[in-house]
């Protein structure tokens, strides 16, 4: 008999930054221990779309840039092989924005806390701030710790 209870959702933001590792990491461990999914959402931006200030840049090299850059954050959270269900989202905009909207209907978001030296580690990073205040479900912030792997 299958439960008529919906999967828990965990949306979790990776940016390349070692503590987006480690919220990736929380958050399949996490997910595994409730029967969830992990949603891991890459938002990239494309240079050329920002005005007229910069050198036109192809939008189609920019995306190809961001895929790869996403599968290199992937294959270094987790060498070898990705978990299962793990659900790769690519989106262009803004990061705060998206997570926000992504956090509809989940049960948990989980972010990564960057910065670095004493006073960066008084203060959250805008998009972990951002979500901690306007997320529609509890937010996790990790940041990375000595018993992270190094990547």
């Amino acid at each position: 008999m299958q439960s008529s209870e919906p999967t828990a959702r965990v949306v979790v933001g990776v940016d390349g930054s070692p503590s987006s590792y480690a919220a990736l990491r929380w958050a399949d461990r996490y997910a595994r221990a409730v029967g969830g999914v992990v949603e891991a959402v890459h938002v990239w931006d494309t240079p050329s779309a920002v005005g007229f200030a910069g050198p036109a840049i192809d939008p189609d090299f920019d995306l190809e840039q961001a895929r790869e850059r996403f599968a290199a954050e992937l294959e270094a959270t987790f060498p070898g092989e990705r978990p299962p269900g793990l659900k790769e989202i690519l989106v262009e905009g803004d990061p705060s924005e998206t997570l926000i909207r992504a956090s509809q209907g989940a049960e948990l978001l989980v972010v990564g806390r960057r910065g670095r030296g004493a006073f960066a580690r008084a203060m959250l990073g805008s998009v972990s701030q951002r979500c901690a205040q306007h997320a529609a479900c509890p937010v996790v912030v990790r940041q990375e710790t000595e018993s992270d792997p190094v990547h």
